[in-house]
């Protein structure tokens, strides 16, 4: 069975496989550059209250406050337009799509920070989770609501579609053959 609003045609399966694609590049990037080993002399103690390390870039300054905040916003954000492109419907719910978007992205964002801590010089940082998370939904609304719109309006066009989005299902095979000699268990 075809999921309900889903693309039809190949290009669904060139939205999917593109997707899925990039979505696996995206994430061994990520992987990549947060599960290196770092060679520090020390390293900073975990930080598990929430937005107490953003705190304390703002007290660094304008610049160099913004760029950190930007690089825990930036580092997922990806996922917010990913994660619905390799899921390909059309047919969804705004903020159904949003939840389960951010939702991958805290599950994402908190595995890197689990896998973080067997890491050399890496420790957990929860701002970076809340963060991440939030690069991720802003990326989602900003995106992928505008391409659904268009892809909805570019599959409307299409001469001979109907511009609905319908279930297809598989045609009956028939009534399942049964064995009169077996019985019922009791």
């Amino acid at each position: 069975m075809q999921r309900q609003g889903s693309i039809g045609g190949s290009a669904a399966i060139r939205i999917r496989v593109a997707g899925g694609v990039l979505l696996v590049a995206h994430l061994g990037l990520v992987a990549w550059l947060m599960l290196r080993p770092r060679d520090v002399p020390w390293v900073m103690p975990a930080n598990l209250r929430p937005l107490s390390g953003i705190r304390a870039d703002l007290a660094l300054g304008g610049a160099r406050a913004a760029r950190r905040v930007a690089e825990g916003l930036a580092l997922l954000a990806p996922l917010g337009v990913l994660l619905p492109a390799a899921h390909g419907r059309l047919a969804v719910s705004p903020l159904a799509s949003l939840v389960r978007t951010a939702a991958a992205g805290v599950l994402v964002s908190t595995g890197i920070a689990l896998l973080q801590t067997g890491v050399p010089g890496r420790v957990v940082d929860v701002d970076s989770l809340l963060l991440n998370t939030v690069g991720v939904a802003l990326a989602h609304l900003a995106f992928v609501p505008a391409g659904r719109a268009w892809l909805r309006r570019r599959a409307a066009r299409v001469p001979g579609a109907t511009g609905r989005v319908t279930v297809q299902e598989d045609l009956p095979q028939g009534r399942t053959p049964t064995i009169p000699r077996v019985g019922i268990a009791p």
